[in-house]
């Protein structure tokens, strides 16, 4: 401590992970994945959570990581990814360290059947979102997960024409 002193902490030792939101900006939706998550189950028995494609980094790339958890989870092979940020998921607990990243795909980007990696045990069902529906989500405390919010706001902020209503689009 800053006295001198010494204390006990936990830390749980995590390693750093990724986090990507794939928007389609022409036909204005996001694809999400939904899946089962314990810890939400045991607080307060929510039985899935709808989330941005994650999951722990295996490669030292960050960018090579989102594209395989996008694949991996959503069938989605993804090109341009743009970097939302790096951010300690947990710091009072973890050592986890998440590269965010924004990516724009189109419908002949989804190749593959996503769903998760059987031999992980993952049970992913891809979920594509109207983005206005996304944000309304968003606004209504909707949004379960921390890194799918950030994500979310951070495509409102970048890209705010993506939100625009229809007749707001024409003037």
């Amino acid at each position: 401590m800053p006295d001198g002193s010494r204390i006990g902490r936990e830390v749980e030792d995590h390693g750093p992970a990724v986090a990507v939101l794939p928007y389609d900006p022409e036909r204005r939706v996001a694809l999400l994945v939904r899946q089962f998550r314990t810890p939400p189950c045991f607080v307060d028995g929510t039985a899935s959570v709808l989330e941005a494609p994650a999951g722990l980094r295996e490669e030292d790339d960050p960018e090579a990581c989102a594209r395989r958890e996008a694949f991996e989870e959503a069938g989605l092979r993804l090109s341009r990814l743009e970097p939302a940020g790096r951010v300690w998921s947990l710091p009072g607990l973890s050592t986890e360290r998440m590269d965010l990243f924004l990516a724009p795909y189109r419908a002949v980007d989804r190749t593959g059947a996503g769903g998760g990696l059987a031999e992980e045990h993952e049970s992913v069902e891809v979920v594509e979102l109207a983005l206005s529906d996304l944000a309304g989500m968003a606004e209504r405390g909707e949004v379960a997960d921390m890194k799918t919010l950030c994500l979310v706001q951070t495509l409102r902020l970048r890209h705010p024409e993506l939100f625009a209503e229809a007749s707001e689009r024409r003037t």
